[in-house]
């Protein structure tokens, strides 16, 4: 099982795009599970992903979801958009909160996005990410080259 998303439909190709096209909202419910895939696969094993003792020993409000992990799920809400996982030309974000992963009950993310600039063919689109009322990313930016 991965994470699961809603969203609405991505536009259909050819569709206009200017400064302040919206993109569709996307919410992504993280569980514990998909941390313990994610540290896997990226060899990230910190304890601070899967072990609530150890994360609150050390500050933190619980166990937190792998800051690459989200701004990966910021990153795949842009490329669902165009269409195309292959058009990120650039990202870059500033991770702003942790987002602390629930040991039953998992937690939603919520992605929004807007088109900041347009250049010929490449769009830059800044995307916002919110769990649990707070923003867990900043100035999350990402370039693509549209076809």
């Amino acid at each position: 099982m991965s994470p699961t998303s809603t969203r609405t439909p991505v536009p259909a190709a050819g569709h206009q795009v200017e400064v302040g096209t919206p993109l569709p909202q996307t919410t992504v419910h993280l569980t514990r599970a998909d941390l313990i895939r994610y540290a896997g696969a990226s060899g990230d094993l910190n304890p601070i992903h899967w072990s609530d003792r150890f994360a609150e020993a050390i500050g933190m409000p619980g166990v937190v979801a792998h800051g690459m992990f989200t701004m990966a799920l910021a990153v795949k809400t842009v490329t669902d958009w165009v269409g195309d996982p292959g058009a990120v030309r650039a990202c870059s974000t500033r991770f702003t909160r942790p987002v602390v992963v629930d040991e039953l009950d998992g937690v939603d993310v919520v992605f929004t996005g807007a088109v900041s600039a347009v250049e010929g063919r490449r769009v830059t689109v800044t995307v916002e990410a919110v769990s649990g009322g707070v923003k867990v990313l900043g100035a999350t930016r990402v370039e693509v080259e549209r076809a």
